[in-house]
């Protein structure tokens, strides 16, 4: 069914996609910490539509990044 060269890329995938999602969280916890002020509070209550599109902005590039590295 799957040849030893396809279940290789399978796994390096999972683990490509778990590194992934490890450098999303933390680069969240890093802006969300760095900011000097509350990045939830500013999108949510406030209303602050700039901090959204730059994080969208910076949320889209990472995945374009990731997605690269995986294929």
């Amino acid at each position: 069914m799957f040849e030893q060269n396809d279940l290789h890329e399978l796994v390096l995938t999972f683990v490509y996609s778990g590194v992934g999602m490890l450098v999303f969280v933390a680069f969240f916890a890093l802006v969300v910490r760095g900011a000097p002020f509350s990045v939830i509070k500013e999108i949510e209550e406030d209303q602050n539509v700039a901090l959204a599109v730059l994080m969208g902005s910076v949320v889209i590039g990472l995945s374009i990044i990731i997605a690269a590295a995986i294929i």
